[in-house]
């Protein structure tokens, strides 16, 4: 069976990967005012950081149904079935698109699978996939390896600023409050498939040790891990973070992402990310 992976802009591959490993991705878009631009398409992350310093916040859109249906039609001419993975059902509605799609497309088989997370820890499922569709594996067998994945992988996240995060609705009004209000940098991550506080810290600097912390119980087994660290427009920061934790850790492989356009919404700039998976 001859299967094709398709995923949503969020994982934020890079173009070369994605044509490297032969990954089909449907982009959401960020909205200034009258303008929709689609993002890794039509904006990069570069230029919205740059852009959102002169304008408004912008806000976020999935893609139409009809785009997934349009692109699972192409592929049905090459391909048998279709994994499509997406960002958290929980806070985007992408996921439930492909499914609908999926169930309007007669010539091919779709197995969504969502993520529960987003950015390059979705990621992570996207390139597994993409590696067993070339060896030629099904996709059920592809979906299996992907629930197995989902129990060893791990992602914590911390913003500057709570307020975006609120304002498009991905956190209670009362939780970005007492953050605000006390000058904490607190923890985030995906619980239930909603992004939720995990801890309280104060600064910036124990954000980070703390997810390190985290990251050292699951590896220090010495069992082959990947991470990646995932930044909202401090690229250096995350260089030397990585040159740190690459030396410290020699069986990991590790990696830079970025949040992109439409996550860079929710999250503000300066945010930073650290995820992982065995192996």
């Amino acid at each position: 069976m001859k299967t094709a992976v398709v995923t949503d802009s969020t994982a934020y591959i890079p173009k070369d990967l994605r044509e490297k490993l032969n990954i089909h991705m449907i982009p959401l878009s960020v909205i200034f005012g009258n303008e929709t631009y689609q993002e890794e398409v039509e904006i990069t992350a570069a230029d919205f950081y740059e852009e959102v310093k002169h304008k408004e916040l912008p806000t976020t859109s999935q893609p139409p149904v009809g785009q997934f249906a349009e692109l699972f039609e192409q592929l049905s001419k090459d391909y048998d079935a279709v994994v499509s993975i997406h960002l958290s059902s929980g806070i985007s509605g992408t996921f439930q698109g492909a499914l609908t799609a999926g169930s309007m497309v007669e010539e091919i088989q779709v197995f969504p699978f969502d993520s529960e997370i987003s950015c390059m820890v979705q990621g992570f499922y996207v390139l597994e996939a993409a590696e067993l569709a070339a060896a030629g594996k099904g996709p059920q067998e592809i979906v299996e390896r992907l629930e197995e994945m989902k129990k060893s992988i791990r992602a914590y996240f911390m913003v500057d600023d709570l307020s975006h995060l609120q304002r498009g609705g991905r956190l209670s009004s009362a939780q970005a409050l007492i953050g605000s209000l006390l000058q904490v940098k607190p923890l985030l991550h995906f619980e239930d498939k909603k992004i939720v506080p995990f801890e309280k810290i104060r600064t910036r600097k124990k954000a980070m040790k703390r997810m390190v912390d985290l990251f050292w119980e699951d590896v220090k087994s010495g069992e082959p891990y990947k991470a990646v660290i995932i930044h909202a427009n401090r690229e250096e920061e995350a260089r030397e973070w990585k040159a740190e934790l690459a030396a410290a850790y020699p069986n990991v492989e590790f990696m830079i992402s970025y949040f992109g356009p439409v996550i860079g919404t929710h999250l503000g700039e300066g945010a930073m990310g650290f995820g992982w998976v065995k192996k």
